[in-house]
């Protein structure tokens, strides 16, 4: 069976925008696994590629596929562009199978299947060890009902949706492989032209947060062999020049003590890395006497979930920081050398201009490298979903709910004043001396070619979206509510894997 693996095209303007591109980790995991069971496996990155609906057909049918795989890690936003991409595969290939995976399919698994015919298999939850269990029994035609976390139509009553039990969680994440042969690292880069990759030390994360759309997805925090992965880094470093290693985790750091470990390991195979990733800021604040093995490893930027300077808001969405603790991890970073994003989260219902003008003097005291501000999206299998179900959407246009287009009505703000009001903080922020004196002056060269990159980017994204909110983007005055125009909350499917009675810690 001749698999084709698709990542299809992100209409988000962080992904159209750049001149960089990352490989599509969550395929290459399924990749990996399929490759060494003996499938033919390739992949098509049109995301990469920015090919049009077309084009990836035409390359689908030129390279013979049997099935495809699709998945994407922009997930709700990339939803519809699957559809219109499995619509055009099946009318000029009728015969060709189609697997979904990824976040929105495994909790929207009967809606799509209901509403898709284009779509045949959808894989819910963690990709390696399903995908591969799904593709055996394909390829020798065999019963599918004992399968585990996937669903699809019953053959002898389409109209019918089988939902399988849910997979278990895998244990050992080092049990399956990343299919690397699948890409030319040439082709991807990061950080202004760095030969880059993405991995991931963990998957999941212990905290609570009611907005976040990937800790019920993981089920719970797992890691990686510390000294295996500070190995397989140091192996794409001396064999394919990987130069950055953007973590995709939710939290690496999660364990102190494994992430020490990694630390070491790393440094050990003394090869020159740098290391991106995202965390928390009590981790940062945990760590502050080893942040030196941070540094020493290749660490030269960690973003910081900030999301509010109101302590009420930050209870409310379950994030379990302070601000205190935000602040001294970014004074903490600086002064290892690390660098720091804040992402900030605006387009709560109750906001005010008096709220964002303190936003603004907040972020300013904080005093990040870099800032990213975020609209707040629901996503719902989430808690945060059903405290905004009463809430009026203004952006139909699911594509467009990337965090960077406002998706939900605020209460006592127009969308083009708190348009204004996020584009203008991003704009002082990014141009306040003390961010400029460090993009001109900054001592490290390192550091100054990053912050110059990140400018550079921001530029151009800036701009782009102002122009796309005056002319391009279409907002509904009297938009219907959130439950009406999505239904109701999915919230008890939330997690999506099965716990394991012993998870290797």
């Amino acid at each position: 069976m001749k698999i084709v693996l698709i990542n299809p095209p992100h209409t988000a303007i962080g992904s159209r925008i750049p001149d960089d591109h990352l490989p599509p980790l969550g395929l290459l995991s399924i990749g990996g696994p399929l490759l060494d069971a003996g499938f033919a496996v390739e992949l098509i990155d049109a995301d990469r590629l920015n090919l049009g609906l077309e084009a990836i057909v035409d390359e689908t049918a030129r390279r013979g596929a049997e099935l495809v795989m699709l998945g994407h890690s922009g997930s709700s936003s990339a939803h519809a562009t699957v559809v219109a991409l499995c619509t055009a595969l099946k009318q000029r290939l009728p015969r060709l199978l189609t697997v979904y995976g990824g976040v929105h399919p495994t909790y929207h698994w009967d809606e799509i299947l209901r509403a898709h015919p284009c779509i045949d298999f959808i894989v819910r939850g963690e990709g390696e060890q399903t995908a591969l269990d799904l593709m055996r029994a394909l390829a020798e035609q065999g019963d599918l009902r004992p399968l585990r976390g996937i669903a699809f139509r019953d053959p002898g009553d389409p109209a019918r949706v089988i939902e399988t039990p849910a997979a278990p969680m895998i244990r050992n994440l080092d049990d399956y492989r990343i299919g690397w042969e699948l890409i030319a690292h040439r082709d991807y880069t990061y950080w202004g032209g760095k030969r880059a990759v993405v991995l991931q030390f963990s998957r999941g994360c212990p905290h609570l947060c009611s907005y976040c759309g990937q800790r019920g997805f993981w089920t719970q925090w797992r890691h990686r062999d510390p000294v295996k992965l500070a190995k397989e880094i140091a192996r794409l470093h001396r064999e394919q020049g990987v130069e950055l290693i953007n973590f995709a985790d939710e939290l690496p750091t999660g364990s102190r003590k494994l992430w020490r470990a990694f630390l070491e390991a790393l440094i050990a195979e003394n090869v020159p890395v740098l290391l991106v990733g995202s965390t928390r800021a009590g981790d940062i604040v945990r760590d502050a006497d080893i942040l030196h093995l941070y540094r020493r490893a290749g660490v030269i930027r960690f973003l910081l979930g900030i999301e509010s300077y109101s302590e009420a808001t930050l209870q409310q969405i379950a994030k379990g920081a302070s601000m205190s603790e935000d602040r001294q991890a970014i004074q903490l970073l600086r002064q290892h050398g690390i660098l720091s994003m804040a992402t900030y989260v605006v387009g709560f219902e109750e906001e005010r201009d008096a709220d964002l003008w303190r936003s603004l003097r907040h972020l300013l005291r904080y005093d990040p490298d870099q800032i990213q501000l975020l609209y707040v999206t629901p996503h719902r299998w989430t808690p945060f979903y059903k405290t905004a179900e009463h809430r009026a959407v203004i952006q139909p246009d699911t594509r467009r709910w990337d965090y960077k287009h406002q998706v939900l009505a605020t209460r006592h703000m127009p969308p083009w004043r708190l348009f204004l009001w996020f584009k203008s903080m991003e704009l002082i922020l990014q141009l306040r001396p003390k961010a400029l004196g460090r993009l001109l002056f900054h001592p490290d060269p390192v550091q100054r070619h990053s912050m110059r990159w990140y400018s550079q980017m921001g530029r151009r994204v800036w701009f782009h979206e102002v122009l796309d909110f005056l002319f391009k983007t279409r907002r509904l005055r009297q938009g219907p509510s959130l439950r009406e125009f999505l239904g109701p909350s999915l919230a008890e499917r939330e997690y999506a894997l099965a716990r394991p009675v012993n998870v290797r810690r």
